[in-house]
């Protein structure tokens, strides 16, 4: 019978400068959306060999992490494998059942938010609803979409619960891709945007139940905005 091999003591060097690419851009080095430096950069900033570098890019390409665009480069495409996989997950899923698990996260996430908010924290929150007034105001829907996931992150990140901050964190991506996008007439951006304020307001009093209720809100909002928007889509 054939033995299996036994796993050689040190790791390749293309196998090292994956986990290195890797770790980059978990920590942010390279952040999601973003185009990674030029080949030949690379190659002298590392201090590699260009087969070694093509390797490791394309394993990372293979992971999910990177997304070489013809003509313009190669771009971060997620931070990790696991949210790789969740916003390909996302993307095939039914609407609904992306808003359900929307709903799940943010109600629970704004009600832990209330009871375990700091005062630094609601001011953040308050910077973010000014920042999404001024990108709705100057009519940049994608700097609004932006500022809205990096409102809703806030929230999670308020509500103390590591374990749930770091499977939003991963979640995040992958519903706002799923989610975003959606044209927003001045009844609902209004109504949006009174929802938001009325959430900062309940994590603000630690009014928990109010909290949740304002999450659960955000979130029936956009499905009726999306529901309204397809009917009217067919009706043309």
């Amino acid at each position: 019978m054939k033995r299996i091999s036994a796993p050689r003591r040190t790791a390749s060097l293309s196998a090292q400068l994956v986990e290195n690419l890797r770790s980059h851009i978990e920590a942010g080095g390279w952040p999601v959306g973003t185009r990674i430096p030029p080949e030949q950069a690379l190659i002298e900033e590392l201090g590699v060999g260009r087969s070694t570098l093509r390797e490791a890019i394309g394993a990372l390409v293979h992971l999910g992490l990177l997304e070489p665009r013809a003509g313009d480069g190669t771009y971060v495409r997620s931070s990790s494998e696991l949210q790789s996989v969740m916003v390909r997950r996302a993307g095939s899923a039914n609407r609904d059942d992306v808003l359900e698990l929307r709903t799940v996260l943010e109600e629970y996430a704004s009600g832990a938010a209330a009871l375990r908010r700091t005062e630094g924290q609601v001011q953040q929150l308050r910077e973010l609803l000014a920042d999404a007034e001024a990108a709705t105001a100057g009519e940049d829907a994608s700097a609004a979409t932006g500022v809205d996931a990096l409102f809703h992150r806030s929230v999670v990140r308020a509500s103390g619960n590591d374990l749930l901050i770091e499977v939003y964190d991963y979640l995040g991506t992958a519903l706002t891709s799923h989610l975003g996008g959606l044209p927003w007439d001045a009844a609902h951006a209004e109504e949006h945007a009174r929802l938001h304020g009325r959430l900062v307001d309940a994590i603000e009093a630690r009014d928990a139940d109010g909290a949740r209720g304002a999450a659960a809100a955000i979130v029936r909002l956009t499905h009726d905005h999306e529901t309204a928007d397809a009917r009217a889509a067919e009706d043309q």
